[in-house]
């Protein structure tokens, strides 16, 4: 007897049923082994889904979540099928006491893991990225879809059963036939697959034309702000209207028309600019300027691709035309929240391209006919469908058909109840209704999942800036044109509202960036591939505003009109603060990671010795001039120490995007600064000390070195493995600044203005393969802080001098006039 006390006799069957799998000995690791998979698979998904953030309405999931997840997936479907047949013929062996559902069918045992097998195979799609150029993973998918179809049609035999297993499988095949119309509605489509090269050849178009009115228009280039930006003509949507032909090297093009033209097809930025200062769509000025930006982010987008799929990437023409647009365009007066609002607009358009390939919500395709066709049409055709199969499995006899339907349901309903509370009262002493209460929990779970995450596909698309940008695109056509305005505009004009509204109630994350400290790194070095981002010396923070300006009046003050100064890895900095012969042996080395580690272990020794104190906070009105000096001197070690951690965390986790010519100098350079470090210290300082007591203890031994042997640091450039002891030197004459100059925050402007351009000097990534490839991984994550420069550097066309010039020993051209 399986239980103590008797449980209802109309529902003995189903448990008995349900449980026999687990009584039986033959298969009892079998069937545990596949309620422990399914349990940490499903509870892998539910958290998945309920930490997905809905609240930032993000369309990409981490890479390394993804990998994991499809490493696990892809064992599943072979794994459940063995396990599926073996719950299978165990049922048909033991015979057990037929009820209305399961004469000469499936198990219930069987019936479950077949949906599993299926609610799994609909949850795929979280790790599936809707691929706008390929069919990656789809062959793999139709034939998983394939084999359930099998195992559905052949396997069950009752027709209440099969209706249910035909509708799950109905919508597995949907969402396969789905993913190929994606992939072939990009790839075939002019504004998604082919647009890098219709905007390649509408821009060159657009360039002649410019310098062809250009004469024309001398006072007006003068002008900045939204007078240059209402004259832009970079294209946010409608390009597509354009093509005539294919051309060898790209597409012939209609004559494009004037933006003041209302019968255009085409809206560009001007366009945007000049319709959203006419038709206030919001009360709130900050809502019409978050509108345009994210317009110009998408254009801006649309140039950027070019980057990653074309090697000619932008011109020199178009390099000059985007810098006057950022630098004098959306940013003219040098304020701070211009600051932030151009940070914001680079941002925006770092999002659109990591959404645009590592997307796994099909947001690319956002348009109000998208929104039609797949989320209602889709519906009802599928509808359609589970009817005809319903007849189907019915063998024509609709009403015999729902009659069995119906009167199983009925079975069910007053039998589940009784269930449920009978294995519950059980399942403390025994194991096998413990185990059939964890199979119905994970298949609740599974259909609830689900149903979730269809919620959070739909919410996602329609918060999302693609749609956004599709919304206010109809709603610009529709005010133009005399055949679509009234209904149509109202529409799209309350459409945009409502979204616009749900944006502004849900939290948005800001640009933010990673902070690491080698002089924080309390564990074996080995250790780290293992945890790629640990969280214990690894931090997230804000990046700051004034850092944003501080990047922006380096840009500006190193624009010539040709994509700025040649960059350097602080040597410009120190030349320009009149430090450059007593500290340019630190920017001396032919390796960035190891000029970022003397630098940081430098400014992490001047933030614990001579960090500023808040004096603001204490000084009185009548003393405006020093509360004054003492923000300034805060807001410059802000932005070296949060550069400082950032660089660092560059190099220890991300040293691919790194200017050294060979990635493998990068990581031998960080492995000998971290034993360096850790035998400057001892294993009980390393592992047991503070950061401050590190710094005593580093600057100690530094000293004591030097002194035992001059020779070794008489050339004060050093080579990696004196790392260490070179940013110690460093660190010291930085001190020794601080503290002997009448303005305190000498030393700080310096080591600010040499982040600055540090990081600006890492942020190009050049036409190496390796480069592009780096920020390419990046942009698999969202994106990082890394990345927003870089979009920003290649718009205004900086980069980085040829690697020989900046070699070890070589001095800059510059550098030798100056000497």
């Amino acid at each position: 007897m399986l239980f103590h006390n008797p449980c209802p006799q109309n529902s003995f069957s189903y448990i008995r049923d349900l449980t026999s799998s687990y009584t039986d000995k033959r298969n009892d690791s079998a069937m545990v082994s596949a309620s422990v998979i399914m349990f940490a698979l499903t509870g892998l998904f539910f958290n998945l889904n309920l930490f997905s953030g809905v609240s930032d309405v993000s369309a990409i999931v981490h890479p390394k979540v993804r990998l994991f997840l499809s490493s696990a997936l892809s064992l599943f479907l072979p794994v459940m099928s063995y396990l599926f047949s073996e719950a299978k013929n165990a049922g048909f062996s033991s015979s057990p006491t037929p009820t209305p559902l399961t004469t000469t069918d499936l198990s219930l045992r069987a019936v479950l893991i077949l949906a599993w097998m299926l609610l799994v195979e609909l949850l795929r799609k979280k790790v599936d990225v809707i691929h706008m150029h390929s069919y990656s993973g789809t062959v793999q998918r139709a034939a998983r879809v394939i084999w359930l179809g099998n195992l559905v049609f052949f396997n069950i035999r009752a027709i209440s059963r099969k209706v249910v297993f035909s509708v799950l499988w109905i919508i597995c095949a949907t969402k396969l036939v789905q993913r190929i119309a994606f992939t072939e509605a990009g790839k075939r489509s002019y504004a998604h697959g082919k647009n890098a090269r219709v905007i390649s050849s509408y821009m060159a178009q657009m360039l002649v034309e410019h310098c062809r009115l250009s004469s024309a228009r001398d006072v007006e280039q003068q002008q900045g702000g939204d007078e240059l930006l209402k004259r832009c003509k970079y294209i946010v949507m409608g390009e597509e209207e354009l093509v005539e032909e294919p051309t060898a090297d790209g597409y012939k093009l209609k004559k494009v028309t004037s933006d003041s033209d209302s019968s255009s097809s085409i809206v560009t930025v001007g366009k945007v600019w000049e319709f959203a200062d006419e038709h206030k769509l919001f009360n709130s000025s900050d809502k019409n300027d978050q509108l345009k930006r994210i317009c110009l982010s998408f254009a801006l987008f649309k140039l950027l691709r070019r980057k990653i799929e074309h090697p000619q990437g932008m011109t020199g023409k178009e390099a000059c035309d985007c810098r006057d647009l950022i630098l004098r365009g959306l940013y003219n007066n040098g304020g701070r929240s211009r600051a932030e609002a151009l940070f914001q607009v680079m941002n925006d358009e770092v999002t659109f391209l990591s959404e645009y390939y590592h997307s796994v919500v099909p947001v690319v395709l956002a348009s109000p006919f998208f929104l039609f066709v797949n989320y209602f049409l889709l519906h009802i055709v599928v509808i359609m469908l589970c009817l005809m199969t319903i007849v189907i499995c019915g063998n024509g006899d609709v009403s015999s058909a729902f009659h069995s339907i119906s009167a199983d349901s009925n079975l069910l309903r007053s039998n589940v109840g009784d269930l449920v509370i009978c294995l519950a009262s059980r399942a403390a002493f025994s194991t096998a209704a413990f185990f059939s209460i964890v199979d119905l929990s994970i298949t609740l779970l599974l259909f609830l999942i689900f149903f979730y995450e269809e919620i959070w596909e739909l919410l996602v698309f329609l918060l999302s800036n693609w749609f956004m940008v599709s919304l206010l695109y109809n709603h610009i056509l529709a005010a133009n044109k005399p055949q679509r305005r009234g209904g149509g505009r109202r529409t799209f004009s309350r459409a945009l509202r409502i979204v616009m509204w749900l944006r502004s109630k849900m939290s948005h994350a800001n640009i933010s960036f990673k902070q690491f400290s080698v002089l924080s790194l309390g564990w074996p070095l080995d250790l780290l591939p293992l945890f790629p981002i640990p969280y214990v010396v690894v931090q997230t923070r804000l990046v700051p505003n004034t850092l944003k300006q501080s990047i922006l009046d380096y840009l500006v003050e190193h624009d010539d009109g040709r994509g700025g100064r040649p960059l350097t890895n602080g040597k410009s900095a120190l030349r320009r603060n009149s430090l450059f012969h007593r500290l340019s042996w630190a920017c001396k080395s032919d390796s960035a990671a190891e000029v970022i580690l003397t630098w940081h272990i430098a400014t992490s020794i001047l933030e614990a010795k001579c960090a500023p104190q808040h004096r603001t906070a204490t000084a009185t009105a009548s003393n405006k001039e020093e509360a004054a000096a003492a923000a300034a001197l805060m807001m410059m070690s802000r932005v070296a120490i949060r550069l400082s951690k950032y660089c660092a965390y560059l190099v220890a986790f991300h040293p691919e995007i790194l200017p050294d010519d060979n990635q493998e100098k990068a990581e031998l350079v960080f492995e000998a600064m971290y034993k360096e470090l850790k035998s400057m210290l001892g294993c009980r300082e390393y592992y047991l000390s503070s950061q401050c007591a590190r710094i005593d203890k580093i600057l100690e031994t530094a000293s004591s070195w030097e002194r035992d042997d001059q020779e070794t640091t008489a050339g004060g450039g050093g080579g990696g493995h004196q790392i260490v002891r070179n940013g110690a030197k460093l660190g010291r004459s930085l001190m020794a600044e601080a503290s002997s100059s009448n303005d305190p925050r000498a030393a700080w402007k310096v080591v600010a203005d040499v982040w600055t351009e540090i990081v600006m000097y890492v942020a190009p990534s050049g036409d190496q393969d390796r480069f592009k490839k780096g920020h390419e991984d990046l942009l698999a994550q969202g994106g990082e802080f890394i990345s927003v420069l870089w979009a920003l550097s290649t718009h205004i066309g900086m980069s980085r001098p040829p690697a020989d010039k900046s070699a070890a020993g070589e001095e800059h051209p510059e550098e030798a006039l100056e000497e």
